[in-house]
């Protein structure tokens, strides 16, 4: 897949701060480095300082990471994932049809969720 800088510009400056500020500090390993830049360029015109991302980088300490070091993504929003719980996979978004271990934001993980089943054995 080509790197189109002028497609990413423009995402860039669609995005909200929030989805910038997890690009350029959690899911900094995934991107490429021009796309990098643009991000943290577009935070500055925002008004955000250095001190600002890594700021927000502490707050963001506890996601869950791929063996890259890139964050892993909530199965339900772009946001971080800071923990794997079993879902149901539902038919349509309404039908519940078997549970699967997924991982999810703060905003999106349910204690109740977690409690029905144990975590899946890893093989090996």
């Amino acid at each position: 897949m080509d790197f189109d800088l002028n497609r990413v510009r423009l995402n860039v400056r669609e995005s909200s701060t929030e989805d910038l500020l997890d690009r350029a500090t959690v899911y900094r390993a995934g991107i490429e480095q021009e796309a990098l830049a643009l991000i943290l360029e577009e935070l500055r015109s925002r008004g955000y300082s250095a001190a600002s991302v890594v700021q927000h980088e502490q707050t963001r300490a506890g996601v869950l990471c791929d063996d890259s070091g890139t964050a892993m993504v909530c199965v339900r929003c772009p946001k971080p994932a800071v923990v794997q719980q079993w879902v149901w996979h539902r038919l349509f978004g309404k039908v519940p049809l078997f549970p699967r271990y997924a991982y999810l934001c703060e905003d999106h993980r349910t204690p109740a969720e977690n409690e029905e089943l144990p975590p899946p054995q890893s093989a090996g």
